[in-house]
């Protein structure tokens, strides 16, 4: 948590060393409990490497999760934190649950457990320098998460694994995906969480907030950019970067340079 707050990229065998997933959940709860006595407030969880996308890109081989809380909460259009040093974003279901969801449950009581499903963007920011890191360490890092950008509303009793989006990149570039890419549902996403959560001693709760995954590749967000995503026949959602402020210059430097 301080490498995030001061900014600075670490080396995970320098700093965790070869940790098991097991280990590497207990950091993470270390970390949760940091931010949760800072003032933050618990609101869901992100699920991570649901899609073969996101594998690929990050050569992991399984999914896992970690915490989000209030002050990672953005709506769509707002700027990221200032603090992050690495941004990526990719587009995702996100689901808010209307009632609590014990583990071991089919996929109609999944079902009957959302509230509410909307377009998002995830943000991503790892504290392992140029993203080399191994599923346990990522863990550790809280899956990597820094904000959920939420967007539009899907219509009512939309399949979906069936909705399309259209990550569209800082310098226009395209990607597509649909729900499907989550598992292959984004319920199921949902139900993997639920068991996962469970095996720790914890569970779902009515209220909240669940990002199922990304459904594309992740992309960098650079100083100054934007990035948005179509979620057919629901609208878009976008985030941004404020550009970086240059340094002010001082009386010396401008005696030294003669301008």
């Amino acid at each position: 948590m301080a490498a995030h707050e001061a900014g600075h990229l670490l080396d995970p065998g320098a700093t965790v060393g070869p940790i098991d997933l097991r280990t590497a959940y207990a950091v993470q709860a270390e970390g949760l409990a940091l931010r949760l006595a800072a003032g933050e407030r618990l609101v869901g969880w992100k699920i991570g490497y649901t899609s073969a996308a996101m594998r690929a890109q990050m050569r992991v081989d399984a999914p896992n999760f970690g915490p989000l809380t209030d002050r990672m909460l953005l709506a769509g259009g707002e700027p990221v934190s200032t603090a992050l040093t690495q941004p990526r974003v990719e587009p995702e279901i996100l689901l808010i649950l209307g009632d609590d969801l014990p583990g071991g449950s089919d996929r109609d009581r999944v079902a009957h457990a959302v509230g509410e499903a909307r377009g998002a963007l995830e943000v991503v920011d790892s504290v392992w320098r140029d993203y080399r890191f191994r599923l346990e360490d990522n863990t550790a890092d809280g899956s990597s998460a820094a904000h959920a950008v939420i967007g539009p509303l899907l219509p009512a009793g939309v399949d979906l694994a069936e909705v399309g989006v259209t990550l569209i990149g800082p310098d226009g570039e395209r990607s597509e995906a649909t729900g499907a890419a989550a598992f292959g549902h984004p319920l199921d996403a949902l139900g993997w969480l639920a068991d996962a959560l469970a095996a720790q001693g914890s569970r779902l709760r009515a209220g909240d907030i669940v990002l199922t995954g990304g459904l594309t590749a992740a992309v960098p967000l650079p100083s100054g950019a934007r990035i948005r995503a179509d979620f057919a026949g629901a609208g878009e959602v976008s985030v941004r970067r404020e550009a970086a402020v240059p340094p002010s210059r001082t009386p010396a430097d401008t005696a030294e340079t003669g301008t």
